[in-house]
């Protein structure tokens, strides 16, 4: 596959969609084998491949370095948890994982609380469910989620008084994820992979043709 054909935008909406339920990379493979890129052209492609084969590492990278950040200040910490839910809700899957557990948890304790917190049917349009949907979590959109757990974080935010140390906290992250992402040499298992997942997605949307 060639990531230098691979837009920012095709990058972000792959990463909303794509499962993030799997386990980071070992740590061995994650630190191993550092190069300069020869171009920018290499050097692009590279970034986008690594971005998103260690999409799980650098995500619990950057919420390590944040929990570093806040050690002194419990709700600043509590924030950053909030801030990084509100994000992940944005991913398809992460979205609706949760919204599973908790109505499962939930229906240990209350079947009918748990029945109301189911998402709604997908319309179905000439025999055929309705391509255009909303993810739902625990029976209401989305939005509601992030717009909620974004308010409380930036209330948090304020009392803290911990805006000035999270912007650090989160350029540092940033940093280090952007070096690692541009030095570190893609290897033959990330290669493999991208075109399993990428024949996995072609070979659904031909299924439900």
């Amino acid at each position: 596959m060639d990531w230098g054909n691979v837009t920012a935008e095709d990058l972000i909406d792959a990463l909303r969609e794509v499962d993030w339920s799997s386990p980071p990379r070992p740590l061995p493979e994650f630190f191993s084998r550092f190069t300069v890129p020869r171009s920018y052209a290499k050097w692009n492609s590279r970034l986008k491949c690594n971005l998103y084969y260690y999409r799980t590492n650098y995500f619990i990278m950057i919420v390590v370095i944040l929990g570093l950040g806040f050690l002194r200040r419990p709700a600043a910490i509590l924030a950053a948890i909030l801030t990084a839910l509100s994000i992940a809700f944005l991913n398809d899957s992460f979205a609706g994982t949760f919204s599973e557990k908790v109505t499962r948890t939930v229906r240990q304790f209350s079947p009918h609380l748990a029945a109301k917190m189911r998402p709604p049917l997908t319309p179905v349009i000439r025999g055929r469910p309705s391509a255009k949907r909303t993810i739902h979590i625990c029976g209401r959109p989305r939005w509601v989620f992030v717009f909620v757990f974004s308010f409380v974080s930036f209330v948090l935010w304020y009392v803290s008084c911990g805006l000035l140390t999270v912007l650090w906290a989160l350029a540092i992250a940033l940093l280090a994820t952007i070096l690692h992402a541009s030095f570190r040499t893609p290897n033959l298992k990330a290669r493999l992979n991208t075109f399993r997942e990428e024949f996995r997605a072609v070979w659904r949307n031909y299924s439900e043709l």
